[in-house]
């Protein structure tokens, strides 16, 4: 048995929410770098420069990459033969999203209650997602959410009888609908299968995957692209100014469901989809 104490966690997620907010995976980065450079679209092109030059400000300055530092999203793996010490774990990973949130400047984006709308001055709560994994290690992801790109999500409950067609037909026209408002070229984060629940789980996992790691099953993987490919055939482009690129990848996570249904989720992320992850 392993010994953990709470409190690293809590500096840990207090360090991952202000990285995350500073600077991109450099898949992501290499990503939009790239997809500039294939851009035929020239004001699409300008754009793209333009993000680039924030993402350098952005390190360079050290400020946020985009004004919403979003909703703070916590993914946390710990191991079986873990033993936390010092406290409750809930407590310290809000916490740390609220020492990041303040030491970082970051700007405060979390209401109290859904209708009374009063800031919590401190970007808690997060949404904290527990997994208990074999081992004695404590995984810890951090992905700040932005809502311009979050409120574009959907989840519909397929039949059975579905097909493929039907699905892809269905996120492209979630994207088609969303237009320029998620900040495009967007990330595409896919759930297929599970409950109603669970599919959009599973979508905001994939939203937070590496862009550069495709589905490990190769149908899935085949399947992104394929996504990928109709996404871009829309013309939206960046900022919804029209282009070549209006998505930059598509991440699917599947799950097995129930004989009687086919639940899809879809949860759309902006072209600064952005996480940061430690292993303790």
């Amino acid at each position: 048995m392993r010994e953990i104490s709470v409190l690293k966690i809590e500096e840990e997620v207090c360090r991952l929410c202000i990285d995350a907010n500073l600077k991109l995976p450099s898949s992501l980065e290499c990503c939009i770098e790239e997809c500039g450079k294939a851009e035929t679209n020239e004001t699409a092109k300008g754009i793209f420069k333009d993000m680039l030059e924030n993402l350098e400000i952005a390190q360079t300055e050290e400020l946020p990459i985009c004004q919403d530092t979003g909703m703070a999203v916590i993914f946390i793996e710990i191991g079986q033969n873990v033993y936390l010490t010092g406290g409750s774990l809930e407590e310290a990973i809000n916490k740390g999203v609220a020492e990041g949130y303040t030491n970082g400047l970051l700007r405060m984006s979390i209401v109290k209650d859904p209708l009374r709308r009063v800031n919590t001055q401190n970007n808690t709560p997060a949404i904290i997602h527990t997994k208990i994994v074999d081992g004695d290690k404590v995984k810890i992801d951090v992905c700040p959410k932005g809502f311009g790109s979050e409120n574009m999500s959907a989840v519909k409950m397929f039949t059975p009888s579905a097909t493929v067609d039907e699905i892809v037909n269905f996120i492209t026209e979630t994207v088609k609908t969303a237009g320029g408002n998620p900040c495009p070229p967007t990330i595409i984060g896919v759930g297929i299968g599970g409950n109603f629940e669970y599919s959009a789980f599973l979508a905001k996992k994939a939203l937070c995957r590496d862009i550069a790691e495709r589905n490990s099953d190769p149908f899935y993987a085949d399947l992104e692209n394929k996504i990928l490919t109709e996404l871009n055939k829309l013309n939206i482009g960046c900022q919804g100014f029209g282009g070549d690129i209006t998505a930059l990848g598509v991440n699917i996570e599947q799950y097995p469901t129930h004989i009687a249904g086919l639940p899809v989720a879809v949860n759309v992320g902006c072209h600064v989809t952005r996480h940061a992850s430690v292993v303790i």
